[in-house]
């Protein structure tokens, strides 16, 4: 069931008003052992586009937690969504964030809170997230993953993920996995 959250703007009806995209969450306590790690997030139906990909620290992050990325699995095929080396989040604070911010090619952005931070988009950019239309393939479950590696056994932490979308197709969806 997609959760609607409760920040949304709200009609005379408090019916919420989602042109922007209906945000769907997933929490993940991370516990893999030296290895590298790929978490299912959310599942694709159909047809959508993504307006917004994130993730906030919710537990500090252990200190061997590199190569975060996302990427989307169709069980045959794994297509990354952000540069496939990924950004080291070792060590970082609950309230930082991961933010799928530009194209494909560029990795995510680490928004560490351990100082103040500003981030906008660049001025070739006209949003601050990178939107971007994923189609599930036909036959398989398809998948938004959360993808890093690390060499502690186990590693530790927790983040707690959201992605903005709306349909495209007429059975298209974004469920928590």
């Amino acid at each position: 069931m997609t959760q609607v959250s409760g920040a949304f703007k709200r009609d005379a009806n408090n019916i919420p008003i989602t042109e922007d995209g209906l945000i769907t969450t997933k929490e993940i306590t991370f516990s893999g052992s030296a290895a590298t790690v790929n978490e299912p997030l959310f599942h694709i139906t159909g047809a959508v586009e993504v307006r917004g990909l994130w993730g906030v620290v919710t537990t500090v992050i252990g200190a061997n937690h590199t190569a975060a990325s996302w990427r989307l699995n169709d069980q045959t095929a794994q297509v990354y969504i952000t540069a496939i080396g990924g950004v080291d989040l070792s060590g970082d604070a609950a309230g930082s964030v991961l933010v799928k911010k530009g194209l494909v090619a560029a990795a995510a952005i680490e928004l560490t809170n351990a100082a103040g931070v500003v981030s906008e988009p660049t001025t070739l950019q006209t949003m601050f997230h990178s939107p971007f239309v994923v189609v599930k393939k036909t036959g398989a479950v398809t998948d938004i993953e959360y993808h890093y590696a690390t060499t502690d056994e186990p590693t530790s932490g927790a983040m707690q993920f959201f992605v903005r979308w709306l349909p495209i197709s007429e059975d298209g969806a974004i469920e928590a996995v």
